[in-house]
């Protein structure tokens, strides 16, 4: 599978080294919202793609329903009204859209502040706000009529059903309760207490209500309501569950903002795929000593696994880190960008996590020094930062355009992409002197021996620089990163709407490992690639076609 459809790039062509993918690829870039259309197949909103496609839950083939690139930014819930409308939560611009059977689509409201779980009950439409404070609402398409307020004080709504009973129930994520309120006015009332991470209400055909949980365990909750109040819970193992569908036949299938895919899931815990979970990037991505991978992918730490037996995704979870999107290991810790503005230092052992800095503008790549400081990209504000072992935050470089990776030399020269003017730049004494510019929209950077590697998302390129002489030569092409071939590339959300982060920027990352292989993060197809050398076929920098007229070849730098 591939979530570029038909034409997908790749993985890879004209290349110097032998490639492979560390685990499979990703049909969807996460999923959110989940709900059974009139025609059997199971909607799906990818918030990360902006995009929301069609699942045959019997076959797993996946159709692209609302395009990345049309009205729709970052879809969060949808719902199905009586006439076979779809309705849409647009999270970030702070919109809910109604797309008619025909495909036409028109704006409900721009008057919810971070609207998420989205509900219909006939032809009456209910809608909630991922926000403290926030309000469960009832809007009224096409009449004009302002919206109506059936509660307020929500702690994080999200996902949301009528009950057997007529009444809305709907959790606070915060708080880690379940509530509910009459449809026509009345009191709202807590009905559970001391739920873990509440983040959909559901229920089945048979009126049983299930409340899914967003923690790494994929814990779902079974509550009588109207008996004795029992619980029972069960440990689904799917990190990150985010919402739940019940087809007629009273099977339920559940989805996931960390790791996509669609799977059933059954009364005692059992599994089955329909659509194989992964990477919703990655974005970032290192290697530690020891050879274990790590990627950042926006809602945690993962890496690739071997898959175990019984069909689940090739991916561990390491950590739940939300908006995680650089990440660089070294000496036994992970140090880890958040599009939210965070630098922090997490320990794979402890489990702990140490805040380096805070308030920064979407950082970004990022490269840890042996003396235990860090360099960062920070991204929004054009500048390269360096972070003592202390945590004193210094300028670097100031002035860039839009800078996104960083890498290291053996001699300690930081070396920087920047995306928007096309150029591998170095660091010298607060200046950006020029190593290699004319790329397109560079990215990932990684350098080995006297050659700096850069990822072209552009035209989708691995590039390798000669840091002697400045020789450019291509290595590998059509990388399944960035947007898929003919798309359109979305103008930037605002990072923040009422305080909630917005939809992460791309990023193909690229690190070096210490065998002498680079990793690349296939963000356009949710993989991490493995790129080897080819040493009998002429490894990159050897090779006579390659290299200036008179160039000595230039030094591998590569240990194994």
């Amino acid at each position: 599978m591939t979530r570029y459809g038909a034409g997908a790039p790749g993985p890879v062509s004209r290349t110097h080294w032998d490639v492979r993918r560390l685990n499979e690829p990703n049909a969807l870039w996460g999923s959110n919202g989940v709900a059974f259309g009139p025609d059997g197949r199971l909607y799906t909103a990818q918030f990360l793609a902006g995009k929301i496609s069609a699942v045959d839950p019997s076959t797993g083939e996946v159709e692209t329903v609302v395009p990345m690139d049309g009205p729709v930014q970052s879809p969060d819930d949808l719902a199905f009204g009586a006439d076979g409308s779809m309705y849409i939560t647009d999270l970030v611009p702070g919109r809910v859209w109604r797309r008619g059977p025909r495909g036409d689509y028109t704006l409900v409201s721009d008057q919810v502040q971070v609207p998420n779980g989205i509900t219909c009950v006939g032809d009456r439409l209910f809608v909630n706000e991922m926000k403290m404070d926030g309000r469960l609402l009832e809007l009224f398409p096409g009449s004009g009529d302002e919206p109506r307020t059936l509660a307020g004080g929500l702690a994080l709504g999200n996902a949301m059903q009528l009950g057997p009973d007529g009444r809305l129930y709907y959790p606070h994520m915060v708080t880690g309760q379940v509530w509910c309120v009459p449809l026509d006015g009345g009191e709202p009332e807590p009905v559970a207490e001391n739920v873990h991470e509440p983040v959909a209400v559901r229920f089945d055909r048979g009126g049983v209500m299930l409340v899914l949980s967003r923690g790494r365990a994929g814990l779902v909750t079974r509550i009588d309501l109207h008996g004795t109040g029992s619980r029972s819970v069960i440990a689904s193992g799917l990190a990150g569950l985010d919402n739940a569908a019940f087809d007629d036949a009273n099977r339920m299938f559940v989805s996931s903002f960390a790791s996509g895919g669609i799977t059933e899931l059954h009364p005692d815990g059992r599994t089955r795929d329909i659509v194989p979970r992964g990477l919703g990037g990655p974005y970032g991505v290192t290697v530690d000593p020891g050879g274990t991978v790590y990627a950042a992918d926006h809602y945690r730490v993962a890496g690739p696994a071997p898959a175990p037996a019984g069909g689940t995704d090739a991916v561990t979870t390491h950590v739940l880190r939300p908006f995680a999107h650089g990440i660089s290991a070294r000496d036994g810790l992970l140090h880890i960008t958040s599009q939210y503005g965070e630098i922090s230092t997490y320990d794979p052992e402890s489990g702990s996590t140490r805040v380096r800095a805070t308030g920064l503008r979407r950082p970004t790549g990022i490269a840890a020094r042996p003396d235990g400081g860090l360099i960062v990209a920070e991204t929004g504000a054009g500048r390269v930062l360096a972070l003592a072992e202390d945590d004193t935050v210094t300028t670097l470089a100031a002035g860039l355009r839009r800078p996104v990776d960083v890498a290291l030399d053996a001699e300690g020269r930081c070396y920087v992409s920047d995306e928007q003017d096309g150029a591998v730049l170095r660091i010298e004494d607060g200046r950006a002197v020029t190593v290699a510019d004319g790329l397109d929209a560079p990215q990932g950077l990684a350098v080995l021996g006297d050659e700096v590697f850069v990822v072209e998302t552009g035209s989708r390129k691995l590039r390798a620089v000669s840091l002697t002489t400045g020789r450019h030569r291509t290595d590998a092409e059509d990388l399944p990163v960035g947007l898929p071939p003919d798309t359109a590339p979305r103008t930037r959300p605002a990072l923040f709407t009422h305080g909630m982060p917005g939809v992460p920027d791309p990023f193909a990352g690229l690190t070096a490992a210490p065998d002498g292989s680079l990793l690349l993060s296939a963000n356009g197809e949710g993989t991490v690639l493995r790129l080897v050398p080819r040493r009998s076929a002429g490894t990159p920098g050897t090779d006579p076609a390659d290299r200036a007229p008179g160039e000595a070849p230039s030094p591998d730098g590569r240990a194994g």
